[in-house]
């Protein structure tokens, strides 16, 4: 077990001191005792390390703004205790980290394996949506919801205590870091970059898996040049609590026989890899479709000269503040006429205002509120009203600013703003069964 200063990760060992480092990362409102059915095969021949996400299972509550943020942090975990080169197997969120740190770090990853895990997972919007259900409503819906997304119906009815340990997990989780966790997941986007992965690579994905499923770990195995796929029959998103076996059984073949040597920088040498040499596990009860896809080309970015176009930055910062959703209607009803002016205001209102770093995301909605109150934008107060939920403010920072402009923009123009953000706010705030 472990202390955890604020730049590090809450972990655990299990297995010999000697044995190479096999890491295990959990997904998204977990905890590393998702993987304890794996622990004592594995630990028989690898040193196994896991590790919480800040804010689960009793992490200290540091939260983390990005994938890149989590992967610097368990990399500062590990340089505290001296592990250089690892094995990395990462569930959901967990496999998150496992891509960036084999694109940024590679030379510490030896092998990967990428376990309900996608290059973009599902849109911005839908992280984003469910960080406005935390922030207004706590961890209790998601909570509740978990076992939907997590397992097969059939799972769930046949192991109601592990249900009700999957509830509880999530319902004990930080909300602060678990919609921090959310905002990092909805940013993550790296299907351009996958062709620079370079370790073997397993992707590993359960047959009914709803979140992320087969679709998207075949868009994995296509961009990853040195990768191959498992599917492992009647099994969900957390496909290793509900099918532990085939799990254990998959992930001991693979790191028993794909595990990269390390190159000694100053002479160009391999060394030789630490993994010992053993029979695998017999063949699990049900059979897992292993597939080989051909690498996808990679796209190299345009190179731009002189002072960038903040178009783009201000077409992601619209899309981050306003929905997928609103900017792809709003740009494919631009004709010729309105094409002009959807530029603008995506270059210089969203690329040049909303990016300035003078004002944080909270603080411009307040202000962005305030204004269209005054200036009557009923239908602009509706998407901004959205969006500033998406921000971070709540149902009742929303109400104060609605409040304070009453008193300067005038009563009836309040209670337009209100009879309008009261609807917006039910929409948004009100969890999904």
């Amino acid at each position: 077990m472990s202390e955890t200063p604020p730049n590090t990760l809450q972990y655990r060992f299990d297995g010999p001191e000697d044995a190479p480092v096999l890491i295990l990362g959990p997904s998204l409102g977990t905890t590393w005792h998702m993987w304890d059915r794996q622990v004592p095969e594995l630990a028989q021949q690898w040193r196994v390390f896991r590790f919480d996400l800040p804010g689960h299972g009793g992490a200290h509550a540091y939260a983390v703004g990005s994938v890149s943020d989590l992967a610097e942090r368990l990399l500062a975990t590990l340089d505290g205790l001296g592990v250089q080169r690892f094995g990395y197997a990462g569930c959901a969120l967990g496999g998150a980290v496992g891509v960036e740190l084999a694109l940024r770090r590679p030379e510490r990853v030896a092998s990967l394996a990428l376990i309900a895990a996608s290059p973009r997972f599902g849109t911005a919007d839908e992280f984003r949506q469910r960080g406005v259900i935390v922030r207004t409503n706590g961890l209790d819906p998601i909570a509740r919801t978990s076992p939907d997304r997590w397992f097969t119906s059939g799972f769930a009815a046949a192991q109601p205590a592990i249900t009700e340990w999957a509830v509880q997990m999530v319902r004990t989780t930080d909300p602060g870091c678990y919609i921090a966790a959310c905002e990092a997941l909805a940013a993550f986007d790296v299907r351009a970059e996958l062709g620079l992965i370079g370790v073997p690579t397993l992707v590993l994905v359960g047959s009914d898996d709803q979140v992320t499923g087969p679709a998207e770990a075949r868009t994995l195995v296509a961009g990853i040049p040195d990768a191959r796929l498992a599917v492992v029959p009647g099994a969900s998103h957390l496909v290793p609590v509900e099918q532990p076996a085939a799990v254990t059984d998959l992930l001991v073949r693979h790191f028993s026989t794909a595990w990269q040597p390390a190159v000694d920088s100053g002479t160009g040498q391999t060394a030789v890899p630490g993994i010992p040499v053993r029979a695998v596990l017999a063949a699990p009860p049900q059979p897992v479709a292993i597939a080989e896809i051909a690498p996808a080309p990679v796209l190299e970015p345009p190179q731009v000269m002189g002072r960038p176009d903040p178009y783009d930055t201000g077409l992601k910062v619209r899309r981050e503040v306003l929905g997928d959703a609103h900017v792809d209607r709003a740009l494919s009803q631009a004709d010729d006429f309105s094409g002009d002016f959807q530029e603008f205001i995506t270059r210089y209102a969203w690329g040049e205002i909303w990016d300035r770093p003078g004002l944080d995301r909270r603080s411009r909605s307040c202000v962005t509120l305030t204004a269209l109150v005054a200036g009557g934008h009923l239908d602009e107060l509706a998407f901004h009203t959205r969006a500033a939920l998406r921000n971070g403010l709540t149902p009742d920072e929303i109400k104060e600013v609605l409040l304070q402009a009453a008193v300067y923009c005038g009563v009836p123009a309040a209670n337009s703003a209100f009879r309008v953000a009261q609807q917006i706010i039910r929409e948004e705030t009100t969890p999904t069964e």
